[in-house]
């Protein structure tokens, strides 16, 4: 309910506000994102037999890299709490013609909206498994009395073996709870799953990891191994066991499955790598091919997973490219009509990178000040070296490549190396950063344009 009603007031100008506390500038491609989020809350809204019929208008964007593409899908799919996954147009070419299998992008989607949705339910349970977690680790701890010796038929604990080991248990739970215990040591039975050595030396490890595990996971035993654990180590433990027993996860794979069908959202990016010219022969046609296997997924197809099968015609896909050598409209007809929504995002230039700097929640220098704050440094940039720093990564983009915003990690890293190098041996933490210690960091490695190409 909580979440309905989260969603119910997240208007279009609500969604673009508040992706303007991460992401700076780009207007057109917020407010494109923030209707299609928009529409799906309407689309919830109306008859089941109109409902079906509404399709997700899927989104081009087309813009150079580090401007912000990415980081509007990101923070569109956490903000409707929704599956989101990010996937590279130019993996499925990488093997000539086969490629990767373009349906692992829906079956990836699924397996993080399960891995969400049981995140969910194991936060509804945890205290109950915390719980009883305590109780079992307090038998280890403290065996009951009748554990410690043997039975006989007419044998039993006396009422004050009861009253003693119960005080003693409470007093345990008390230790337990204000962390005095963490430092113990206890047995404790963990199982893992065992897999056959000929399998390994038959499969890669990667290829295992994604063959072995998704098709054979339930099937391989579970062998038991008993090793010792720090008791802070084991509560924990014992927590994940008691709430994987509590969870139906039979609910959490419905839910999951439904929730990628409806709400999952595909970032499809360097879609303009797999854009031909419509050659018969060559890579074009390996390009082309990706683009038609590429096309049911997009206009809606079945796609069979580990945990059942997925519907993606009410996926959101939002695919992105630079388009600086292919076009668009190189895109075969029957994709490009599959985006019909196309937005355009500005290369970012000194303005923005100053304001990147400053303004965003998850500013770069709000987070370079919070991390050397660690060592007790008390560093502050002075407005001129956040227009310097901004300056520099500007003209670095112009004489190399344009890597938009991200030159500001290059940069700043760069700049403040010597300082967190050293930071843990200085005595004064104050630290100022001002324009003239920019221009002396980082002054000659812009004039020498061979240098800055490798070390900016």
């Amino acid at each position: 309910m909580e979440k309905n009603n989260f969603m119910d007031s997240l208007t279009p100008k609500k969604i673009v506000e508040e992706l303007d506390k991460y992401i700076i500038g780009q207007d057109k491609a917020k407010k494109a994102v923030a209707i299609a989020l928009r529409n799906r809350w309407r689309r919830q809204r109306l008859s089941e037999d109109l409902r079906d019929e509404v399709l997700p208008k899927n989104i081009l964007m087309i813009g150079p890299t580090g401007v912000g593409k990415t980081e509007i899908a990101k923070r569109l799919a956490k903000l409707a709490g929704a599956p989101f996954i990010k996937v590279e147009a130019s993996k499925f070419t990488e093997v000539g013609y086969v490629g990767r299998d373009v349906e692992s992008m829906i079956r990836d989607l699924t397996n993080l909206a399960v891995t969400m949705v049981r995140g969910e339910h194991m936060e509804k349970v945890y205290e109950k498994a915390k719980g009883l977690a305590e109780e079992r680790l307090l038998d280890l701890l403290l065996p009951p009395p009748r554990a410690n010796r043997k039975i006989t038929p007419v044998e039993a604990d006396t009422e004050e073996d009861k009253t003693k080991y119960n005080e003693t248990r409470e007093k345990l739970r008390a230790q337990l709870r204000e962390g005095k215990l963490d430092a113990r040591y206890v047995d404790l039975e963990v199982r893992e799953k065992v897999v056959p050595f000929g399998v390994i030396s038959n499969i890669g490890m990667d290829e295992l990891e994604m063959n072995l595990k998704e098709m054979m996971g339930n099937i391989l035993p579970e062998k038991p191994r008993r090793k010792k654990v720090r008791v802070s180590e084991a509560l924990g433990i014992l927590a994940q066991e008691e709430a994987n027993k509590l969870i139906d996860m039979d609910k959490v794979v419905r839910e999951a499955i439904e929730r990628t069908e409806q709400n999952g959202i595909v970032f499809i990016d360097e879609i303009d790598k797999i854009a031909s010219k419509g050659s018969s022969y060559g890579p074009d046609v390996s390009r082309e091919g990706v683009q038609r296997d590429l096309l049911p997924i997009v206009e809606g197809s079945t796609v069979t997973t580990k945990h059942g099968t997925v519907k993606t015609d009410h996926v959101l896909f939002i695919a992105a490219g630079a388009f600086n050598v292919a076009k668009p409209s190189d895109l075969i007809p029957e994709l490009q009509g599959r985006f019909p929504i196309r937005v355009e995002l500005e290369p970012l230039g000194k303005g923005e990178f100053i304001r990147i700097l400053r303004e965003p929640k998850n500013a770069l220098i709000k987070q370079y000040v919070a991390l050397l704050e660690t060592e007790g440094a008390n560093i502050k940039f002075l407005d001129e070296s956040i227009e310097e720093v901004a300056a520099i990564a500007a003209e670095v983009n112009e004489k190399t490549e344009n890597i938009g915003a991200r030159r500001l990690h290059t940069v700043l890293e760069k700049l403040l190396e010597d300082i967190s190098f050293g930071l843990p041996d200085r005595k004064n933490g104050d630290i100022i950063i001002n324009a003239g210690y920019v221009k002396e960091k980082l002054g000659d490695i812009v004039k020498n344009e061979d240098l800055s190409r490798y070390i900016l």
